[in-house]
């Protein structure tokens, strides 16, 4: 049981805190280590429930930035997509799955580094379409959605708390509804709710230390950390396939 909790505790403070700078990037780290413990599915259902008191953090201290009309239309798509991938989640391969996640996720950081995203610069809404389509998909199945949501938001924000406050109130709508829909088929129960509390407390306090660090960060910076956390998640992911 202790080492269960270490285990949930010490990556929920990473989470926290990578979350709290680059926006995105806890999923990813709790599904490293809640594997380990939990079936796959199960975890990607913790992952979320625990990110969502520290989630909410970041929302409420960045509520005025909040850029509401450039949620609401990718998020129904992302949201249609993750409910049809929980539904299929138990039926395709999951090595299968990160090899697929780790190719576009390097293929990304390559292009992106090459040549970064301006200020200026959007993307097209069928891009923008296929990004939450694809998010939403591997929300679903592995409880990873965010690197190409961050993108999306990464173009759309002037500055590091616009950018924050907007994408982790997506997040929020976002584990709010996957997660009824996990409860609601009893992947997520309540004999799990003492690691999802160790959870909460360990990605808060990963939150509130990046929060200082994120104010001496301008959005440029951002995104250099966020394009360099995506390549080395999509490394991470063919890694894990092919060694064992």
């Amino acid at each position: 049981m202790l080492t269960s909790i270490i285990l949930v505790l010490i990556p929920a403070m990473l989470a926290g805190l990578i979350q709290g700078v680059t926006g995105f990037g806890s999923g990813i780290i709790l599904m490293i280590f809640l594997p380990i413990v939990f079936s796959v599915s199960k975890s990607a259902g913790l992952a979320t429930l625990m990110m969502s008191i520290a989630t909410l953090t970041v929302v409420l201290r960045y509520r005025k930035q909040i850029q509401w009309k450039q949620v609401i239309v990718p998020f129904a798509i992302y949201a249609i997509t993750a409910t049809f991938a929980i539904q299929i989640g138990q039926k395709l391969s999951t090595d299968l799955l990160k090899v697929l996640l780790g190719l576009l996720l390097v293929g990304l950081c390559t292009y992106f580094i090459w040549s970064p995203l301006k200020e200026t610069q959007s993307f097209s809404w069928w891009i923008v379409a296929i990004f939450m389509v694809i998010s939403g998909f591997f929300n679903g199945l592995l409880g990873i959605g965010g690197p190409l949501v961050a993108l999306y938001f990464l173009t759309k924000s002037k500055t590091p708390e616009m950018y924050l406050g907007t994408l982790q109130v997506f997040f929020l709508l976002d584990m709010i509804y996957v997660s009824c829909i996990r409860v609601s088929q009893h992947i997520v129960n309540g004999h799990d709710l003492p690691f999802i509390i160790v959870g909460m407390v360990g990605t808060t306090l990963g939150v509130l230390i990046a929060q200082r660090i994120v104010q001496r960060l301008n959005i440029e910076k951002v995104r250099q950390i966020t394009y360099i956390l995506i390549g080395c998640s999509g490394i991470y992911y063919l890694f894990s396939v092919f060694v064992k």
